[in-house]
């Protein structure tokens, strides 16, 4: 049997493996996101049988004549700008604290973690009952302690209901991150570790220099993901807000959702989840491509 007999049957094999994933990935991930770019530039209401095109003119009323397009954008920018900040920070700053040898430490890593699997819309809804200005915990508390003044409508507020909302997310994504970085150190070489303390580094300098660099790949997933998901952030939002007030905590990925199921306006849906994904697609594969050639140049 010849190499180039051996090679094509490891090719045929490799082809027969990945068919069945391809085929799933093709079907419930690919098609949608072509239907839905197809469907951006057409009108629909989800009933009639029949579709318009459109061409442009969804993109066009989204931009120019939506009020609410351009504040859900701004509410989506400054949402990613907090969660690429916040929870991988906090997350990091959980996992130094847990890769040391402490008491109970693997029952704190899964307490820090659970908030990640439970549903988003559970947590919205437990954070509503917190945020209540009269009955809720934040409310029970501040008056335990004598700051009446200190208690706010906190989710109907225009000032900080978004921010409010986001301290709830925050919560729940935290652990995602924290989990990341503790893999991540696993990888640190504690040969390096030992080599900096015995030359005299403090922890701040191991910190720095050794155990930061060697995170770098752990940080780029991490921020990648972060963002990826602040800018699809739907359900804790819809929970908690709704939108509101006034639309104040209004979202892309939220705003799409209304239109489509709630205004029945599947073209204009679309087109601003068409938006969303390029904004994605822009955000993140730049900072890919500047984290690969950085790598690239320091090997």
């Amino acid at each position: 049997m010849t190499s180039k007999t051996i090679l094509s049957d490891v090719r045929t094999q490799a082809a027969l493996l990945i068919a069945p994933a391809f085929i799933i990935y093709l079907v419930f991930a690919i098609y949608p996101m072509v239907d839905v770019v197809s469907l951006s530039f057409q009108k629909w209401n989800g009933l009639d049988a029949q579709k318009q095109f459109v061409g442009f003119s969804n993109y066009v009323d989204i931009f120019t004549k939506d009020p609410v397009f351009w504040g859900a954008f701004r509410n989506t920018v400054i949402w990613t700008i907090l969660s690429s900040i916040f929870p991988p920070l906090i997350g990091l700053m959980l996992a130094l604290g847990l890769n040391q040898p402490i008491f109970g430490r693997n029952s704190l890593r899964a307490i820090y973690y659970l908030p990640v699997i439970i549903a988003p819309i559970a947590v919205a809804t437990m954070w509503r009952w917190m945020y209540d200005p009269f009955f809720g915990l934040f409310g029970q508390v501040l008056t335990s302690m004598g700051l009446q003044s200190w208690i706010r409508d906190w989710l109907g507020s225009r000032d900080i209901a978004l921010y409010s909302a986001f301290v709830a997310y925050v919560w729940q994504t935290v652990g995602f991150s924290m989990v990341l970085f503790l893999a991540g150190l696993q990888g640190v070489s504690k040969t390096l570790i030992e080599a900096a303390r015995i030359d005299g580094a403090g922890r701040w300098n191991v910190f720095r220099y050794v155990t930061v660099p060697a995170l770098k790949p752990t940080i780029t997933i991490v921020l990648v993901l972060s963002v990826i998901s602040s800018l699809k952030a739907f359900d804790i939002v819809y929970g908690l807000t709704g939108g509101g007030p006034a639309q104040s905590t209004q979202m892309l990925a939220l705003w799409a959702f209304t239109q489509s199921m709630q205004i029945f306006d599947f073209g204009r849906g679309s087109a601003i989840s068409v938006v969303l994904l390029l904004i994605t697609l822009s955000v993140v594969v730049p900072y890919l491509r500047w984290t690969q050639k950085r790598e690239e140049i320091e090997e």
